[in-house]
């Protein structure tokens, strides 16, 4: 009868004997309380405490952990934004007694201080200043935030506003404000291309009109040799200048003619191109139409009998 319950004596100081020692795991701190009162803090590594008298009254992670907030609020110029506050924290390792006693929820102590902050500093910034200075908020934040939370054992590493949310409508309306401005430089830039071409068209017009009068002047200064040349043949045949020049304008005016001639399908009507001859050659027409009558009327004469005479 008693070997049986040396058994359980044994099986049960065993059992008391395992619980005493404990394992900690790296980066976590537990707590030790004895009879409900704080006894230790201990850390990584394998520990041991009194059966039945010590307990691990709860663990503490010393790692670094986030905690994502969203804030809802306004800004200066009264639009409603959405900025997310992503908070990094820790426990601070020879703090562990006032991070475990001191707070019961400390994501809710770190929300509700972000929360106050935020809306402390939003709505002094406008819409546009809450994009450029969300690092000046996240600063703000963090020093404020450190301070508070360093008495209950955390520490802050950083805050980021890693989002900024406005309104639908607003978003909407900034997007065709800068759609707007996009196309009023797009606009200028084609404008200023379109300018550029003109220019540059207007000055290869000008240069094509300098090459083309150049042209000119210097066709017209061969054909001038050429008249001055022909003259000192003429000259050397016994033909006096005046002479010569009748007879160059006379060759000329033929040569013209017959290249005209050549061309079968030409409608070319050549008219006097003076003033004077336009009178000339309607009193020509006049003369002739005169004579061609008074031709017709001699042979019309010439026909009759002599007896009707």
């Amino acid at each position: 009868m008693g070997s049986p319950f040396i058994y359980v004596i044994i099986f049960f100081s065993v059992i008391i004997l395992i619980s005493a020692f404990f394992i900690v795991k790296q980066q976590t701190a537990a707590v030790i309380e004895r009879f409900g009162r704080f006894q230790s803090i201990r850390h990584s590594g394998l520990q041991i405490k009194i059966p039945l008298v010590d307990r691990i009254s709860g663990k503490l992670s010393l790692k670094i952990q986030q905690l994502d907030v969203i804030i809802e609020t306004k800004t200066l110029d009264d639009v409603f934004v959405r900025l997310k506050v992503s908070v990094q924290y820790k426990v601070i390792r020879d703090k562990v007694y006032d991070a475990f006693y001191k707070l019961d929820y400390p994501h809710d102590q770190i929300t509700s201080f972000v929360f106050d902050v935020v809306r402390a500093e939003v709505p002094k910034m406008k819409l546009d200043d809450v994009f450029v200075k969300k690092d000046d908020i996240a600063i703000a934040v963090k020093r404020d935030l450190q301070e508070y939370m360093f008495e209950y054992g955390y520490d802050i590493i950083k805050t980021l506003v890693t989002d900024i949310d406005p309104d639908a409508q607003v978003k909407a309306a900034m997007n065709r404000i800068n759609a707007s401005e996009r196309e009023k430089v797009a606009a200028q830039y084609e404008g200023d291309a379109a300018r550029i071409l003109i220019v540059e068209k207007a000055k290869a017009e000008a240069e094509s009109k300098r090459l083309q009068g150049q042209g000119i002047a210097d066709q017209r200064r061969e054909i001038a040799r050429g008249l001055e040349e022909s003259v000192e043949v003429l000259n050397k045949v016994g033909i006096n200048s005046q002479e010569a020049s009748a007879l160059i304008v006379v060759t000329q005016h033929y040569d013209t003619l017959q290249s005209i001639g050549q061309e079968t399908n030409s409608n070319l009507i050549l008219l006097p191109n003076s003033p004077q001859a336009g009178s000339n050659m309607l009193n020509d027409m006049v003369a002739s139409f005169t004579a061609s009558n008074q031709i017709g009327e001699a042979m019309k004469n010439a026909k009759k009998p002599k007896n009707e005479e």
